[in-house]
């Protein structure tokens, strides 16, 4: 099975050899609320970890999505540009944002598991 980490940041990082695949949380896209617009990063783009590479809208706010990770963009998911309110209805699934190579792997341990992002989540709100 993928490892599977999270971000302070809300986003989710499923590691599957050296391509992790990122999205939202399903905690982030409940305080968006409805999810009218998802911009992309380009293919082949080179990203370095808490940059902003995407972005999500919602009828209340705009908000980035961040890399959680040094690596290069390899496909993103472009049924979010014709449906982006399947982020709504599938944040941690079928709404994943891109892909990415990961310059370094083992960096993905690095970040929250799911009993960690939980407590952050009941902590911080």
């Amino acid at each position: 099975m993928a490892l599977e980490r999270f971000t302070k940041d809300h986003e989710y990082v499923r590691v599957d050899g050296d391509v992790a695949t990122i999205g939202i949380t399903t905690h982030a896209q409940e305080q968006l609320g409805d999810i009218v617009f998802v911009e992309l990063p380009e293919i082949g783009r080179k990203v370095a970890a808490g940059e902003a590479v995407a972005v999500v809208e919602s009828v209340k706010a705009a908000s980035d999505v961040f890399a959680p990770l040094d690596g290069e963009v390899v496909e993103v998911n472009t049924e979010l540009s014709e449906s982006p309110a399947l982020v709504n209805e599938d944040a941690e699934g079928k709404a994943w944002f891109f892909k990415m190579k990961l310059a370094d792997v083992k960096a993905a341990e690095a970040l929250l598991d799911r009993a960690a992002y939980d407590a952050f989540v009941a902590e911080n709100g």
